[in-house]
């Protein structure tokens, strides 16, 4: 399967905490920045990406449980990509949506560099 293919059977296939945070940030609707959803980038496929910020936003869910070594090398291979990878479990997605808001909005509006 290619990789536009792959990305968009996970567009298809969001758990409910990627469908809220999608809903939040779609349409430049969290502070004017622009998301995309599933972004190639290398060998994997990042969640949530904002070019503009260099920001990755990560949703760990159940399927991430004893993946701590896995997810720590996946994130060391983004940041050489120069961006900043930001994880959030899913539960605290459904449960606090705003502050998942507010957390992202402040990483984006930091000086960063």
């Amino acid at each position: 399967m290619d990789a536009t293919a792959n990305a968009r059977r996970l567009r298809q296939n969001q758990t409910l905490a990627e469908k809220a945070l999608w809903k939040l940030v779609r349409n430049r609707q969290l502070g004017g920045f622009k998301f995309l959803r599933q972004v190639s980038i290398d060998r994997y496929f990042a969640d949530f990406v904002c070019e503009a910020g260099k920001l990755i936003v990560e949703l760990d869910g159940a399927a991430h449980e004893g993946r701590e070594d896995y997810d720590e090398r996946r994130t060391q291979t983004l940041e050489l990509f120069g961006y900043m990878v930001l994880r959030f479990p899913n539960d605290r997605v459904l449960a606090d949506l705003g502050g998942v808001g507010d957390d992202i909005l402040t990483v984006l509006r930091s000086d960063r560099v």
